[in-house]
């Protein structure tokens, strides 16, 4: 039996604005599946090999729900366009290069590196619609030892002529193809990934359904992100009241499906979300980068709403979910004011549980370091920032979310696995 023992400050998030907190504690899992945490170190793993990383803080590791690795590249880019015109003029374009193989493995090696690197290690990840790029995704995020899914976009209409589009023909296929060439990944799963519905034809889109219903396939796509994008869905399907609908209708609306942004999702849209287990993931940097809007994050909370976080590059210009922890903060705080002061901010006890714990629930985890979850932690060093005062743990970890020192991260385990160390 393996073992391993973290010995730190450990903090988690057991609850939406809560911290757990156990100073000098031990946090155990045996054959990658946590145990506890522990003031003191049980008797039974006494002689043990403990690796005591000191007063370093010794945190879950993050769950970012919503991004798009092909954009990787042009991360800070085309930051002035709103959301359809950024599509065509930055996304299509970089996106299409990765019909080129080699491209995608240099990209995708470095994506996966980077995710790793920074204590992201489970996704849920669109793709490009090319076939052989998602699975060199894959087999990148799998070597580098992220866990999650990752989806072949489809897009059969409205794409870019002559730049990235595929037939309907061609997208059933190349998803057929993909499925079957996906059982070999033990960590990253395939995820059926309409772009949004403007993107996908009605065959399309009944074929999807059809497929996530035959071999029980969660879904992920986009929601009322942006007001135009919200009028072109009426026009193409007009026997849809809301957007939603346009998925539903076709089986793509279940407990398994994550929808990024839902910006302008109203009470009834909100409810149906509520109502199917929909997964809403908050995007802030993007919605706020492309013009979108400000999510009412507080209100899908205080409803009953799952919502996590997704740092959505490259709308979003921050990979690093420390940097979409505090943006969601500062997100919530706009709200609150565009609200008229009625709804309250998110705080960083909040923040850092929809980062961490509630990304982890679409995985089938209990929040927070439960005993029974596989290992997903970081250790992280703030001992060269100065301080005003001695600062307890849970003012390090609101510092930790909006500064750190350089090389913070020092070790990073995913599904058990130890799968970063700094140099």
């Amino acid at each position: 039996m393996a073992v391993t023992i973290l010995k730190g400050t450990i903090i988690s998030a057991p609850e939406l604005g809560k911290l757990d907190i156990t100073e000098n504690g031990y946090l155990v899992a045996e054959n990658g599946v946590i145990q506890g945490v522990f003031p003191v170190l049980p008797e039974q793993y006494a002689g043990a090999n403990v690796e005591d990383y000191g007063d370093a803080l010794i945190l879950q590791s993050f769950a970012d729900l919503h991004l798009h690795a092909p954009q990787y590249p042009m991360l800070g880019m085309g930051m002035d366009l709103p959301l359809l015109d950024w599509l065509n003029a930055y996304a299509f374009p970089t996106e299409a290069r990765f019909a080129d193989p080699d491209y995608a493995r240099e990209i995708y090696h470095k994506l996966a590196k980077e995710l790793v690197a920074g204590g992201t290690t489970r996704v849920c990840m669109f793709s490009s619609l090319h076939t052989d790029a998602t699975l060199i995704l894959m087999d990148e995020l799998e070597k580098a030892g992220v866990t999650g899914y990752v989806g072949k976009v489809n897009m059969d209409r409205n794409a870019a002529p002559g730049v990235l589009e595929e037939t309907t023909e061609e997208s059933k296929r190349e998803t057929l193809r993909w499925l079957d060439a996906c059982g070999d990944f033990a960590h990253v799963k395939p995820m059926l990934t309409p772009r949004f519905t403007p993107s996908c034809t009605n065959e399309l889109m009944a074929f999807l359904g059809k497929l996530a219903a035959e071999r029980d396939l969660p879904v992920q796509s986009h929601l009322s992100e942006n007001d135009a994008e919200i009028e072109w869905v009426r026009q193409l399907h007009p026997d849809c009241q809301q957007y939603w609908e346009t998925y539903a209708k076709y089986g793509l609306w279940n407990d398994r499906t994550v929808m990024a942004h839902c910006v302008w999702s109203d009470e009834r849209e909100r409810k149906a979300m509520r109502d199917a287990g929909v997964t809403v993931v908050h995007c802030a940097d993007s919605n706020q980068n492309i013009c979108s809007g400000v999510a009412p994050v507080r209100v899908m909370l205080n409803e009953g709403l799952k919502v996590a976080l997704g740092s959505d590059i490259a709308g979003g210009d921050h990979l690093n979910m420390f940097d979409v922890v505090a943006s969601a903060i500062r997100a919530s705080k706009a709200r609150r004011i565009l609200d008229s002061w009625e709804t309250d901010f998110l705080t960083v006890p909040e923040g850092w549980y929809l980062g961490t714990s509630a990304g982890a629930a679409y995985f089938g985890e209990q929040p927070g370091f439960a005993a029974g979850n596989p290992l997903h932690a970081m250790v992280l060093a703030d001992d060269t920032l100065p301080q005003p005062h001695p600062l307890t743990p849970a003012e390090r970890l609101e510092r930790c979310v909006y500064l750190r020192q350089p090389g913070a991260v020092r070790a990073v385990w995913s599904a058990g696995r130890k799968v970063f160390t700094a140099g």
